[in-house]
Parts: structure tokens; C-alpha cells; sequence
């Protein structure tokens, strides 16, 4: 069986990289994705593994690492990157964008009021403003810019995760220097 010239690999594992990588970054919403620098740190790191992979034609091991990051750097890191950034939160606040600014156009204005986005996001089952509750009686983030888009009236802020602290100790032992307990 005749195996694959190194080169041909390198360069064939580096055009996949980019091909997939202009995938993953037109699959995002244009006014979400924040991420275009580590996006092309990522494909530099996978156009470097597929560098290695077309340099190393004797060395077995290195054509393995090679693969191995160009996987990781060229497919695993876009696609995730991709699906994070798309949560349901997003793509609630999306809509009620693009339906805020159709209001404002159909009222021939050029620009979306407060009222407008209120309205939209209660048209689509949600709400405006920061949810009411004992700890925070003020609602926030409801009559002006920037504004709190909740998808459901209900949804409060979401939880927060304890931080657990190990307790420290007031005097810890110190180090004793080897033979320093000599006594002679």
C-alpha cells in the first residue's frame, strides 16, 4: 500500500483547517461573534500543526502530534467555539431585536425606542428590566438603554455557584532546615 507524501497530507489537513474555520465563523450571527482573534490563533496554531505534519516525514511521532493538534485546533476549537455561542438567551434577544426594528421602521423612525423593545419582547413571551425580588425590590434595566431582556417573566438572574474557600490556618507549621535540631 503506498502511503501519502507528508506534504501532501500537511497541505491537505491545512486547507480542511481553513475550510472549516470560514465555516464555523459564517455559521454565527454577524452582530454575536466577538471571538474573531482567537479565531485565527486557532487557525494559526492548526496551520502550524499541519506545518508539522508536512515537515516531518520521517518521524512517525511527530506526523501523530501533528494530527492530533490539527484535530484539536482546526475542528474541536471552532465547532465549540460556534456552538457556545449560540445559547436560546441569544437567540430570544435576536429576535426581539430584529422585531423592535421592524416596529421602528413600519412608524418610519430611524432609531428603536425602549417602547419598542418592550413591546416585542412581550409579544414573543418575555420581558423587560431586571426581575423584582426581596433582595433587589429596584427593577433595573427596564426604561432606557442598555436594557435586561428576560425570555420568560419569570426568569430571574441566573444562580450563582458558591465559592468555597478551604479555611486557612492562623500559624502554619513552619519548615525545619534539615539537622537544625541537632543538639552538638
Amino acid at each position: 500500500m503506498k502511503s501519502v507524501s507528508p506534504r501532501v497530507l500537511g497541505a491537505a489537513t491545512a486547507f480542511g483547517c481553513l475550510v472549516i474555520a470560514v465555516v464555523a465563523a459564517f455559521a454565527v450571527d454577524g452582530r454575536l461573534d466577538r471571538q474573531w482573534v482567537m479565531r485565527g490563533i486557532t487557525l494559526l496554531l492548526a496551520f502550524g500543526c499541519a506545518a508539522v505534519i508536512a515537515g516531518s516525514g520521517a518521524r512517525r511521532t511527530r506526523r501523530i502530534i501533528g494530527l492530533v493538534g490539527a484535530l484539536m485546533f482546526g475542528l474541536v476549537f471552532p465547532t465549540t467555539a460556534t456552538t457556545w455561542s449560540k445559547p436560546p438567551e441569544i437567540a430570544f434577544a435576536l429576535k426581539v431585536a430584529d422585531d423592535a426594528n421592524a416596529a421602528a421602521t413600519k412608524a418610519a423612525r430611524s432609531t428603536v425606542t425602549v417602547e419598542d423593545v418592550r413591546t416585542a419582547a412581550q409579544a414573543r413571551g418575555g420581558a423587560v428590566g431586571s426581575l423584582k425580588t426581596a433582595k433587589s425590590p429596584d427593577v433595573r434595566g427596564a426604561d432606557a438603554f442598555p436594557l435586561i431582556l428576560r425570555a420568560k417573566p419569570d426568569q430571574g438572574p441566573p444562580p450563582s455557584l458558591p465559592v468555597l474557600h478551604r479555611p486557612r490556618r492562623k500559624n502554619p507549621p513552619l519548615l525545619k532546615k534539615p539537622g537544625a535540631d541537632r543538639s552538638g
